[in-house]
């Protein structure tokens, strides 16, 4: 490896997905100034919808089925870093591990699969790393105006964070794609097809509050540029362009203004399973949970004034990553 990397493994478990990023960082050690740089040489990037959040909201306890699910992702990912050989290893829990009375047996199970403790962080450590793995990259640039609001709508819940070379301010709220569909949109154990008009409106409602909640720590109105993470917001870009797949190249960094967000909005709310899952660009573990995911970001641009999002591809597992460096 070249001097003055560090090769390194970020997990994020969050609600909906468990993600692994192997990469070489620069290290700020000042020993070869490569630390200045930002620079993430990224060895394999990948995600696995394992819902680990399943009914957390209604039960207070995470499933035994989605236990499953997450272990058996990470007894892969666990492969996959003894094959590139990282020196450190970080696993971070958001949103759904914090809320569930038996998180002990995530912990231990982790612990047994991986070798390493699962933290499970708080809001506002979520933030943190969000806007770092977000904003890292964007140092220099003069198209972008600071400060940023970075916001990352997960399956559990969003972060707001503002700042520009460092956070300002920053803010969790029960928010998320997952938490919204499970609360609103589900009916007799199934997902409304689509949902009612007065489902929409519940779940419009509960956003608002929560950003209102939001904007008391967090000024919501004074960045000048709305920086969008995961999978809710580049699953919106990947539609607002068309592609034909999942392209991360294409999405990362592209910019969807608020008048394509509120069509592909008002489209998804409308749409029926099979009209969602039949989108090129869907992830099959978003069909579900994308109307509600796009909905938190159109009811943020709305509440920011904002034109457009900058949507990015590097989020809180860069900056787990960074955080090893």
């Amino acid at each position: 490896m070249e001097e003055g990397f560090s090769r390194v493994a970020a997990i994020d478990c969050g609600t909906n997905s468990i993600r692994l990023l192997v990469a070489d960082v620069a290290v700020s050690d000042g020993a070869s100034g490569a630390g200045a740089t930002g620079e993430l040489r990224e060895l394999d990037r990948r995600m696995t919808i394992v819902r680990l959040g399943q009914g957390v909201d209604k039960t207070g306890r995470l499933a035994p089925e989605a236990l499953e699910r997450t272990f058996a992702a990470c007894r892969e990912y666990a492969e996959v870093i003894r094959e590139k050989g990282a020196d450190k290893v970080r696993f971070v829990a958001t949103s759904a591990s914090r809320d569930a009375s038996n998180r002990e047996d995530f912990v231990r199970g982790v612990l047994d699969i991986l070798g390493v403790e699962p933290e499970v962080i708080t809001g506002d450590e979520e933030a943190e790393l969000s806007f770092t793995g977000a904003t890292k990259e964007l140092t220099g640039r003069d198209d972008l105006a600071k400060p940023y609001l970075v916001v990352d709508i997960g399956g559990g819940s969003t972060e707001f964070v503002v700042g520009d070379d460092q956070v300002r301010a920053a803010r969790s709220v029960d928010i998320g794609c997952v938490r919204m569909t499970e609360r609103h949109l589900v009916r007799d154990g199934k997902v409304t097809d689509p949902p009612t008009p007065d489902q929409v409106a519940a779940m419009r409602a509960d956003i608002e509050e929560a950003l209102d909640l939001a904007g008391k720590t967090v000024p919501l109105r004074e960045a000048c540029t709305l920086v969008g993470l995961a999978g809710s917001v580049t699953t919106v870009s990947a539609i607002a362009q068309n592609l034909p797949e999942y392209d991360t190249e294409a999405i990362h960094h592209s910019r969807i203004s608020y008048d394509r967000v509120r069509e592909i909005t008002d489209s998804l709310l409308k749409s029926t399973h099979a009209e969602r899952a039949a989108i090129p660009s869907m992830h099959p573990g978003r069909v579900d949970v994308i109307g509600a995911g796009a909905l938190v970001l159109l009811s943020i641009m709305e509440r920011t004034g904002a034109t457009e999002v900058v949507v990015s591809e590097h989020d809180i597992l860069d900056g787990i990553a960074w955080s090893l460096a």
